[in-house]
């Protein structure tokens, strides 16, 4: 089963400094962290404040390819998690044909985003997300585990949604 998710937001792991995406299900208010890379966090961030960059970015160049080759998004789903690396799927139509694209999920989000896609997530990622193992080695998993579960909208600064 899918749940719709929102992109709640953009923060930084307090202790790897890395971005994370933060999804919610807005029925439920459970969220779902997806630790990401800085030019693809950069790529979101862009899109949510809705900055307008002088030239297109890669996210931008790829929907205008879409729309161009009539390609059509219908929506993104995060679809497993394997060894704590997430997986998404970018379903589309192509001439009325279902065609579903490998895809990770920080670019799928990032493209959701500018062509307007639903973001989903299959329920057994949500379930197999909380019981993810956090880096081992770092001595406060449980600390960042329990800052993520907090999380309020004034954490998100300024690219909550």
């Amino acid at each position: 089963m899918e749940i719709e998710m929102k992109i709640k937001g953009l923060v930084v792991d307090p202790l790897s400094k890395m971005p994370i995406v933060v999804l919610e299900d807005p029925k439920s208010e459970r969220i779902l962290p997806i630790w990401i890379g800085v030019f693809e966090a950069n790529a979101i961030a862009l899109k949510i404040e809705n900055i307008a960059t002088p030239r297109p970015m890669t996210h931008d160049l790829l929907k205008t390819i879409l729309e161009k080759t009539g390609l059509d998004i219908q929506r993104i789903v995060v679809s497993d998690v394997k060894d704590n690396t997430f997986y998404a799927m970018i379903h589309c139509l192509k001439d009325g044909n279902p065609l579903i694209i490998d895809s990770r999920p920080s670019d799928a989000i990032a493209l959701a985003l500018r062509v307007k896609a639903p973001i989903f997530v299959e329920e057994s990622v949500v379930s197999k997300a909380h019981s993810l193992k956090f880096d081992e080695n770092l001595e406060d998993s449980e600390k960042l585990k329990k800052w993520l579960e907090n999380l309020q909208p004034e954490d998100f600064g300024k690219y909550k949604m």
